[in-house]
């Protein structure tokens, strides 16, 4: 067996080792979902009456574990004593299924399927993954982007860093803000596929903060995206 065949063979090792350790986080179930969903992709269960798929922010959540777990978890990603240490603790109180970090793997998966959605024109998804008012934001800009005949081609990079930014439990409603930060490569072209805005080889950092809710009083374990900000 040459060197050539030893490289393909670790890397595909690796795939597979990957595949499976993915399925070991987004597989995870509480017993109170909806038929079997992996967390942000859409399986059978999840296909419309017109036999397209459907697309949803399950973050990943888990059986409870004991007290101090909880709280040691917490103090991992806020600092004790602050705002956002109080706020995910009230909201593990209100939750008690919910975990920081399985929240922040599901929160940096739903970005990049927002953002490409979006990218996309993909309303379909859009749909299924924001709140009624960011929704119809989000469809304006696409419809007055097709329009003027507008395409956007972009290929996302990845993920450099993702800290959450505030939590809180109001009215039933949880709500966690997150700031994001990317790399992506993005470029709009006119109708004559002229370049206008931005650039087909350099990768741009973008900073975003948004804002995630659900009802904690539903057994739909399903998140949507409320509110949306974007840094310089």
């Amino acid at each position: 067996m040459g060197a050539n065949d030893f490289i393909t063979l670790f890397f595909l090792v690796a795939a597979v080792l990957i595949f499976f350790q993915l399925r070991s986080v987004l597989g995870r179930r509480t017993g109170h979902e909806k038929p079997p969903v992996d967390p942000f992709a859409a399986r059978q269960a999840n296909r419309d009456v017109s036999g397209q798929e459907e697309k949803v922010v399950q973050l990943p959540r888990r059986e409870p574990v004991d007290e101090e777990q909880k709280w040691v978890e917490i103090d991992a990603v806020a600092p004790a004593g602050s705002e956002l240490n109080q706020g995910l603790r009230d909201l593990v109180r209100a939750d008690p299924s919910f975990r920081p970090k399985e929240f922040m793997t599901g929160a940096r998966m739903a970005y990049e399927m927002i953002v490409m959605a979006f990218a996309d024109g993909d309303r379909k998804s859009l749909r299924n993954l924001l709140s009624k008012e960011v929704y119809e934001g989000f469809e304006a800009a696409i419809s007055e982007r097709e329009a003027r005949g507008e395409v956007v081609k972009s290929t996302f990079v990845g993920i450099h860093k993702s800290d959450f930014v505030h939590a809180s439990v109001k009215d039933h409603e949880e709500q966690i803000t997150v700031k994001i930060v990317s790399q992506l490569i993005s470029a709009t072209y006119d109708r004559n596929n002229t370049l206008i805005d931005g650039d087909a080889e350099a990768v741009a950092e973008v900073i975003d903060v948004w804002t995630f809710a659900r009802d904690v009083r539903s057994k739909d374990p399903n998140w949507k995206l409320i509110a949306t900000e974007s840094e310089q």
